[in-house]
């Protein structure tokens, strides 16, 4: 289900600083855009109300999971939540583990080739490049020249509309979008603007 979600348009929204309050209305949102794949950061306020909210408000075909995930204590708490995906800032073998035992999809934070054989190996559906910024397109490609050929490749951190064809050309299976996306105190209209924006930049058109 993780591979059919990251393929519908390759983009995964981070909700960092959302309001249980305010979850369901952006989430739908994100949903009408087109996105199947949501992560609540656990440095968010009362994160797991989020997730469950957003699990509850939405369908089945989208994925809700949980970001800036540090411990396996963590993991356990978002699988009660509802979260059907770990993402990390690292590759932490402990948690990575924990969260394939729970049975939950894994997105961990790479910054090496070391990282992203290691990460694979504990069974990390999707290797989230971070901070992209600080790599960019010429380490996409030399990365997916060694890896295996189907790894997914996400880069996360500075992607703008702009920048995601250079990454797209360069093999990359998709794209986390954080502040360019949402930030505290957006509307949920200003979220579907910027959301169209982003999947407009892909190439891709939502089904109508």
């Amino acid at each position: 289900m993780f591979k059919q979600a990251l393929a519908h348009n390759g983009l995964i929204a981070i909700l960092r600083g959302v309001q249980p309050q305010e979850a369901a209305t952006i989430g739908q949102a994100l949903y009408d855009a087109g996105f199947r794949l949501i992560e609540v950061p656990l440095n968010s306020p009362q994160p797991y109300d989020s997730i469950h909210i957003l699990r509850t408000a939405l369908p089945d075909d989208c994925l809700i999971g949980a970001g800036t995930v540090l411990t396996p204590e963590q993991v356990a708490e978002v699988k009660f939540a509802g979260g059907e995906l770990i993402v990390m800032p690292h590759s932490d073998p402990q948690v990575m583990r924990a969260a394939k035992a729970a049975g939950l999809y894994l997105a961990p934070g790479v910054a090496t080739p070391t990282e992203a054989f290691a990460a694979l190996a504990e069974g990390a559906d999707v290797l989230k490049l971070f901070p992209a910024e600080q790599m960019g397109p010429a380490v996409v490609r030399a990365w997916l020249a060694v890896l295996p050929p189907d790894t997914a490749l996400v880069p996360v951190g500075g992607i703008t509309p702009d920048n995601m064809q250079v990454y797209l050309e360069a093999g990359v299976k998709g794209f986390g979008l954080g502040s360019g996306l949402f930030k505290p105190g957006m509307s949920a209209q200003q979220v579907a603007a910027n959301a169209a924006a982003y999947v407009v930049a892909t190439g891709v058109r939502r089904s109508m």
